[in-house]
């Protein structure tokens, strides 16, 4: 339990934030209401982050004490401020070319028109999140892993791999697809959306490719004793692994951001739902790590990564059709349950194949 103290601390005071602010405009109806809503926001956005947590439980579990910090401290201010209340507003500001301060006004004082003008571009947020997060599944499905969960798939897959942008081609092909699912006025942004989702997957790739290339180097260095060159090694890791896991969280809440206004169109409100479940997803990341859950349930990370394929697909179908938050989550969920049950069996098999030997 040590590791969400400061997430039930944090979740006590958001709560009463949440309190002062419904009844602030509401009565005591109000601060029912908000409470709730709160708290039903909190529990939508754990249960659509926690494939999240194991995706990024692989990433840092080969990071030093101080990137682990870093994670908790300037990666939550970013997840929770950044991505929860800011971005929303980014988009408002960019799509409908309106100032940052007219939007934070009209989101604090006329919630309902700053959700018909978010939800407006729906599509191509949509389409940039589920780019982002269908090349994270593509390539860890196209890898080739020690490890297969559905070795009758993953293994054939593997093969696609070895060709040269494979996952880039699958995820353009799925996106001129789903252009289909949108209106004529609006694909040439849902196109660009899309491929934007892509380009920002990429380059994110390139840029850790170049630190890893660094990387081999100060590793090199390091052990002719040479401490500075550690340092580097150590550096130049975790900008790479913190790059990519800021990305990867962002994709994961433009769903939620967007899913919650189908709830409630009050802003604060969001912030606070939204901000304690990704307080407990960065703990649930933390705990993971530390008891090394990923090693003892090998297919675990393929489970999550299957929640995140299914998520991606799911985004984009929103395009088109209604999707309840309800479905996303239970999802995300069965995957992560599936692999967990998966590899439970997997230990009990090995358990006995060790003791017949």
């Amino acid at each position: 339990m040590r590791h969400f103290y400061l997430d039930f601390i944090f979740t006590a005071i958001a709560l009463v934030v949440a309190s002062w602010w419904g009844y602030s405009h509401g009565g005591l109806g109000g601060l029912i209401t908000a409470l709730s809503i709160t708290a039903i926001l909190a529990v939508m956005e754990i249960s659509l982050s926690f494939d999240n947590a194991v995706v990024n439980a692989s990433v840092l579990k080969h990071w030093d004490k101080f990137w682990k910090m870093i994670f908790l401290t300037v990666g939550i201010l970013i997840a929770v401020f950044g991505m929860r209340l800011v971005f929303p507003i980014v988009i408002v500001a960019v799509t409908a070319d309106l100032g940052m301060m007219e939007v934070v006004n009209l989101a604090l004082y006329n919630p309902t028109e700053y959700s018909e003008k978010l939800l407006a571009h729906h599509a191509e947020i949509s389409a940039f999140g589920g780019m982002f997060l269908l090349l994270v599944f593509l390539n860890f499905l196209f890898d080739d892993k020690d490890v297969h969960w559905f070795d009758w798939l993953e293994g054939r897959l593997a093969r696609f791999g070895q060709v040269d942008a494979m996952s880039v081609f699958v995820a353009l092909a799925i996106l001129v697809l789903s252009l289909s699912w949108v209106d004529d006025a609006k694909d040439s942004v849902v196109l660009m959306a899309g491929i934007w989702g892509i380009l920002i997957y990429l380059g994110v790739q390139v840029v850790s490719n170049m630190l890893e290339g660094d990387l081999e180097e100060t590793e090199e260095a390091a052990e002719q004793g040479n401490a500075a060159a550690a340092g580097s090694a150590i550096m130049k890791g975790g900008i790479a692994g913190f790059l990519y896991l800021e990305v990867l969280d962002a994709s994961f809440s433009f769903d939620g951001v967007i899913g919650a206004f189908a709830i409630t169109n009050d802003v604060i409100i969001i912030m606070l739902g939204l901000a304690i479940g990704a307080m407990f997803v960065r703990s649930m990341t933390i705990f993971l790590v530390e008891k090394g859950t990923l090693d003892e349930f090998i297919y675990l990370e393929h489970g999550a990564h299957y929640a995140i394929g299914a998520l991606a697909i799911i985004m984009l179908l929103s395009m088109r059709f209604e999707v309840p938050e309800l479905v996303t989550g239970l999802i995300g969920v069965a995957f992560i349950v599936w692999a967990l049950f998966a590899s439970i069996k997997h230990r009990k098999l090995e358990a006995k194949t060790t003791s017949a030997e």
